[in-house]
């Protein structure tokens, strides 16, 4: 019998269409033979649509966006099935989804209540690796070494803004890379030299998100590990971001195709050691489950520096997470089964939790 997998994707995020070109990439990517797709479509206004079952493969981000008719969208009957339906009984959900409200805890929260299974992160994982100030301050509770920052809101700015920019121009060196503290796909986020560009740029970040994280600026390599598993997490091998720009922005990432990948990267046995082992322990801090793509720095002495870690990395055709999977020696439709094997065999271990708690 196949398994019944709901696509969830969309959202009211700013990576609303990130989130489409993955959903797109999955659909092209997953077995038909072994599963029914059904597609789960957030509008930008939060409405909740549902379609009939996919049966192939999505050719086009446009048809991914449908149910305008629906006058009364948002509703949990719109996406779940009706009680005592076998017919549309969903066994897995599949989030697709980055940015807030969909990769920060939210939805999976709502999918914990129903008790339905899901892929990936579950509510504290989600959280915390939204939040890049809480991920950093995790990371330096399990000794990863960081790049120098600060952060603050946006009251704060309004009330001291020329209080911050001293403090940030005494304790963090030019280049500056400023950041909305909850989002990614590096939406939101400027490179600056100067007071008047920072000026601009936290600006700028703050139409994203009430709070900012301004971190100072490294010369080193960007090398990223994809990370699978639950309790017993792999690693897959490294690759190395080669951007022709100033940073790795949203247009390298996902438009314009400019940026140049090193997959597997050029690096020692024990850098690659050190590597897994600062993803590992980063998967566990947070406590991750199913994927994480964690982003490092490396510098000239090989030390390693951990950016940030991706709790909903993308499937686009041209991301780095299921091509490192790929080297590793991982299909992308291997990887897919796998990640809803391991959030079947999570939700399973819950509900054994439950039964015991119960004395059953």
């Amino acid at each position: 019998m196949k398994i019944k997998v709901g696509l969830l994707y969309g959202g009211k995020s700013a990576e609303h269409e990130v989130s489409l070109l993955t959903a797109r990439a999955v659909s092209q990517a997953i077995n038909f033979e072994k599963y029914e797709v059904y597609p789960i479509f957030i509008t930008k206004t939060g409405e909740w649509r549902k379609e009939g079952q996919l049966t192939a493969p999505v050719e086009s981000i446009e048809s991914l966006k449908f149910g305008n008719e629906i006058t009364t969208p948002n509703t949990i009957s719109s996406f779940l099935p009706q009680q005592g339906d076998d017919t549309t009984q969903l066994d897995v959900i599949f989030p697709l989804l980055h940015g807030p409200n969909g990769e920060d805890g939210t939805v999976q929260g709502l999918l914990e209540v129903l008790n339905l299974p899901y892929v990936g992160n579950g509510v504290l994982a989600s959280a915390a690796g939204m939040d890049k100030v809480v991920m950093k301050q995790l990371f330096a509770q399990a000794g990863l070494s960081q790049v120098p920052y600060v952060y603050f809101i946006s009251k704060e700015w309004k009330k001291n803004q020329d209080a911050l920019l001293q403090n940030i121009e005494e304790n963090l060196k030019w280049p500056l890379f400023v950041k909305p503290a909850n989002l990614g796909s590096s939406v939101g986020i400027s490179r600056v030299t100067n007071r008047q560009e920072l000026i601009k740029a936290v600006e700028y970040a703050f139409k994203y998100d009430r709070k900012i994280i301004v971190e100072q600026g490294i010369f080193a390599r960007e090398i990223e590990m994809s990370v699978l598993g639950n309790d017993e997490p792999r690693c897959s091998v490294a690759g190395e971001v080669l951007p022709t720009k100033d940073f790795y922005d949203y247009e390298a990432k996902y438009e314009d195709g400019t940026t140049n990948y090193a997959i597997p990267a050029n690096i020692s046995e024990k850098l690659q050691e050190k590597l897994e082992d600062a993803a590992i322990r980063a998967f566990k801090i947070l406590d991750c489950s199913g994927l994480v793509r964690a982003d490092f720095f490396v510098t000239d002495q090989e030390e390693v520096i951990i950016n940030e870690v991706n709790t909903m990395p993308g499937f686009t055709p041209i991301s780095m997470y299921p091509k490192l999977w790929m080297e590793s020696g991982l299909s992308y439709p291997g990887l897919i089964e796998e990640l809803i094997h391991l959030a079947i065999e999570r939700h399973e271990e819950k509900q054994q939790l439950e039964h015991s708690k119960d004395g059953k």
